[in-house]
């Protein structure tokens, strides 16, 4: 009788432990608590930056913080301001500013890709402000931004059909207020784009390899990286492809 007693004692406690192993395990959150790099709080147009496991996610609606005749008839049209710039030739394009949920995945340690992707129409990273960046290229075949270049309003972006605003070139609006020489935004390999300026020297294509940039250290990266360098000249921000394996971007 006695060993039936302490028998039945023994499953009891058993299952007891059992259950509150299993009780503690699911109290347990399954999360990732990798703090988002200083550098990355730059991007200051960002709705949310966070971890995602080897990704720094940011998210971003696209609106460019700064006037622009294409908020002209929007929901924002008090950053209506008429084209105030330096191209006599100006040609504004029928389209307006709207809003996106861009959601960009970029590699949290960024390294050479082993077969270098080329860029594609569409965003191909994000600047400091959230205006997606994009490459040399205007629609829809890959043609020279010749013509494109005069519907550039006043700070050097415009919308395409959709309302998506963006960069080709150099972000005067950010290369005003950072300096020429700052870090200016990310593209989708995770590789850092910086200003004309480096020195106090200006930056020209022949400085940069076929991706346009080079390595070495940067006051946001005193060990050294690679990054890419704008320029006055075509490829402006980006030449041959990504110099890192890409990562995404959804809108």
């Amino acid at each position: 009788m006695k060993t039936k007693l302490l028998f039945s004692c023994f499953i009891i406690l058993s299952l007891a432990c059992k259950k509150s192993s299993t009780t503690s395990e699911e109290a347990t959150p399954n999360t990732n608590t990798t703090t988002v790099p200083d550098v990355y709080k730059k991007i200051y147009g960002a709705q949310d930056i966070y971890i995602e496991g080897n990704f720094v996610v940011i998210k971003v609606n696209g609106l460019p913080d700064h006037n622009s005749p294409y908020y002209q008839n929007t929901t924002w049209s008090s950053k209506y301001e008429a084209y105030n710039g330096t191209n006599a030739a100006f040609n504004k394009n029928p389209n307006k500013i709207a809003s996106f949920n861009y959601t960009f995945k970029i590699p949290l340690n960024p390294q050479v890709a082993t077969t270098h992707r080329a860029t594609a129409l569409g965003a191909i990273g994000v600047s400091l402000n959230g205006v997606p960046i994009y490459n040399q290229y205007a629609g829809p075949n890959n043609q020279p931004l010749t013509g494109e270049i005069n519907s550039f309003d006043q700070y050097a972006g415009h919308p395409q059909q959709q309302g998506a605003y963006h960069y080709h070139v150099e972000p005067t609006y950010l290369t005003t207020a950072k300096g020429k020489n700052a870090l200016l935004g990310f593209l989708l390999d995770g590789f850092p784009v910086y200003g004309p300026l480096e020195n106090n020297r200006t930056v020209v294509n022949a400085d940069l390899d076929e991706f346009h940039g080079h390595t070495h250290a940067t006051a946001d990266y005193p060990n050294g990286i690679y990054h890419y360098h704008i320029t006055s000249t075509d490829p402006y921000i980006n030449g041959s492809g990504y110099y890192g394996t890409a990562g995404t971007v959804t809108q």
